[in-house]
């Protein structure tokens, strides 16, 4: 069974996550399952999926690490995914029913990295749709707003198809087989330039401490920032949940991660409801 929130979500937290698709929480998680969260990052840095990959590394050597879908093959996640605050925060969030787990993700920067995160979309790279979908942001280490995942409140409410960003395209290993991104087919929109005006654009962050959270609608714009000062390191921890109305749908372009293969094999196909051990529902009360 999955612990309780350490407090009621408030109405007004309700409210700002339906309108603006983004709300930071303060201390949902605490000491016990950030610990957790931090040794099961360690364990999946010693032993990285087939997934993972610098997303860049500079002069320096300073890098942005990142992989994904790691928690079957890391008892600390899985234990957080089944037993944690997460799964309730975000069924309140959504206010779904019933919620499934859909992957976790870490990004992983050296101090000083000056790496930012292209603008972008979450739902399109992802082998599923619907409006009930989320990300559980969690810094395992302080960041300061500047420095921080930047978000355009309320722009996951419109309807344009933009052009993504083809984040396979980040690959300065030149690790073989990573996937590439192609919108050009089905985009009606590039992405605005956000960083340039971002006060036009009304982009939030927020100073961070290890327990809060940020919880994202995955149909927002989000990236910039991440700019890191030399003595600072960014370690982020995020997990991926599925409401009521989300349906599996391998797209013909664009996906990245693309987990079509995997889900596949697991008897998911375009059209059903997620499920099975890949997708697995979280029980949000006692049997």
């Amino acid at each position: 069974m999955t612990a309780p929130l350490p407090r009621s979500l408030t109405d007004d937290e309700l409210d700002t996550f339906a309108r603006d698709g983004v709300v930071m929480l303060p201390g949902i998680f605490d000491s016990s399952w950030l610990s957790l969260a931090a040794a099961g990052l360690e364990r999946h840095l010693s032993a990285p999926t087939e997934r993972a990959r610098v997303w860049d590394r500079d002069a320096e050597g300073r890098t942005m690490f990142w992989d994904s879908m790691a928690w079957q093959g890391v008892p600390e996640y899985e234990e957080f995914v089944r037993s944690s605050p997460a799964a309730r925060l975000a069924a309140g969030l959504l206010r779904s029913e019933r919620i499934r787990y859909f992957f976790d993700a870490v990004f992983v920067r050296s101090a000083g990295s000056q790496f930012q995160t292209p603008w972008h979309q979450d739902e399109p790279y992802w082998s599923v749709e619907g409006h009930q979908t989320c990300t559980v942001w969690m810094p395992l280490v302080p960041v300061r707003a500047e420095n921080a995942l930047a978000f355009v409140p309320g722009s996951h409410l419109g309807t344009t198809v933009f052009e993504q960003y083809d984040f396979g395209a980040l690959n300065p290993d030149g690790k073989p087989d990573v996937d590439r991104s192609d919108f050009s087919a089905v985009a009606e929109a590039d992405i605005p330039d956000i960083s340039s005006d971002p006060d036009r654009f009304g982009v939030v962050s927020w100073d961070m401490e290890p327990g809060d959270c940020v919880v994202f609608n995955s149909r927002i714009l989000h990236g910039g920032s991440g700019r890191l000062p030399e003595d600072r390191d960014l370690r982020v921890f995020t997990t991926k949940w599925l409401g009521d109305d989300v349906r599996i749908r391998f797209r013909d372009e664009g996906m990245d991660p693309d987990f079509s293969s995997i889900m596949r094999s697991y008897g998911l196909a375009s059209g059903d409801r997620p499920g099975t051990a890949l997708l697995p529902e979280i029980p949000l009360s006692a049997a």
